[in-house]
């Protein structure tokens, strides 16, 4: 049997960061807007994030003196309007935020497919679990709380062989990232 479970995040990742008005290390979350400047033949794009105690504004780099010729037009476009599906896009991705040097918090996400039993089928049971955003989910805690397994009952079913990843990962501490293949016994 074959499942495809699907993460889903409930919103965009708030990020840890120095605020200057705050004088301390704060939370940023993303504002879904993004600046564009141009400077001559140049632009500079970047996702603004908010201090949530401040509203101080972060600009988080997101392309630097490009000539505006090197995007699709479409593409800038959606820039300029200020594009939430986009802002999002940027938001979730891993790639873009550690670029940026910031801690990713991460969000309350759930998980999206069928349930079912360990051990009660008699035949092996492949699970996909798809994360597109890539932020940092620990598989054990996906298959737990889907599952409804203790972390107890978790380890004895790595211990005994009961399930295991391909390739084989330590399910212990590897984490989903884009996706991950595991077979249950």
């Amino acid at each position: 049997m074959k499942v495809i479970w699907k993460i889903r995040y409930h919103e965009a990742p708030h990020v840890i960061r120095y605020c200057k008005k705050c004088g301390r290390k704060t939370e940023f979350f993303c504002s879904n807007l993004f600046r564009v400047n141009a400077q001559r033949r140049y632009l500079d794009i970047w996702l603004i994030y908010k201090c949530v105690n401040c509203d101080t504004t972060w600009n988080a780099g997101g392309y630097s003196r490009i000539s505006p010729q090197t995007l699709p037009g479409e593409l800038l476009e959606r820039f300029y309007c200020n594009d939430e599906v986009l802002a999002e896009e940027y938001a979730m991705n891993m790639e873009f935020l550690n670029k940026n040097g910031v801690e990713v918090l991460l969000p309350e996400y759930s998980v999206v497919g069928e349930r079912f039993s360990v051990g009660e089928a008699e035949e092996e049971t492949e699970l996909e679990i798809k994360n597109e955003s890539a932020l940092p989910v620990k598989v054990s805690a996906v298959v737990r709380n889907k599952l409804g397994l203790s972390q107890k009952a978790y380890l004895e079913l790595i211990s005994e062989g009961r399930i295991r990843s391909v390739p084989e990962q330590d399910l212990r501490k590897c984490k989903v990232n884009h996706g991950i293949t595991l077979i249950f016994r």
